[in-house]
């Protein structure tokens, strides 16, 4: 898919942009979510992650094609905080910590050998789970009314199960008709062995 959109941008010279505020910095078992479809973009948008979030800071990679064009011109932008040495910092350390724990590996290993594995196991056991898709410790499982038709699962019902989840010690990131499972990129066998658990009991419940 990605190497499709590649091949439509070149051909009609437009610019290549990847959003990883979300998927970047080992959430997809990857330094960057794109790392595993073999593409170049032109721009990566990136935050959150480069610092684990102790301070606010993002960015912008830019490639040497679109950085040559200010090679004769000032760049139009800049804000109050940009270059901030304390979120640069952060950032300067959060990356080498990653590097040094092998956060990156963890992340795709928890993906691969429990989060991938234990959430297909969940969806065959219950008709509510439509589809589940993810890599590294950024998964998505998506709850449907019917699974023929792929009619999202009601509001009612995924409250109820946001409920449940929360009453279990479990605090649910929910999106639409998707129940979002991004634990930390530290995240333990044990403790995704607890939630993963409480997922499959909760919707068990909600039948």
């Amino acid at each position: 898919y990605l190497a499709g959109v590649r091949e439509i941008a070149d051909h009609y010279g437009i610019v290549f942009i990847l959003d990883e505020v979300m998927a970047g910095f080992a959430r997809a078992g990857e330094w960057f979510a794109f790392d595993a479809f073999d593409v170049t973009p032109d721009l990566i948008t990136f935050a959150k992650g480069v610092n684990s979030g102790y301070v606010p800071l993002g960015g912008v990679v830019i490639s040497d094609e679109i950085a040559r064009t200010f090679d004769d011109r000032v760049f139009p932008g800049g804000l109050t905080y940009s270059g901030h040495p304390l979120a640069a910092a952060s950032a300067v350390a959060t990356i080498e910590a990653m590097a040094d724990e092998n956060i990156v590996e963890h992340a795709a290993r928890m993906g691969t050998d429990i989060l991938g594995p234990r959430l297909r196991e969940i969806a065959e056991r219950h008709a509510v789970v439509g589809e589940v898709r993810g890599r590294g410790v950024f998964w998505a499982v998506e709850l449907v009314a019917d699974r023929q038709t792929r009619e999202p699962l009601g509001a009612e019902r995924m409250a109820a199960l946001k409920k449940d989840l929360l009453d279990q010690g479990l605090l649910g990131f929910f999106a639409e008709n998707r129940l979002h499972v991004v634990p930390p990129a530290v995240v333990t066998e044990s403790e995704l062995d607890r939630g993963l658990t409480i997922i499959d009991a909760a919707l068990g419940r909600l039948g």
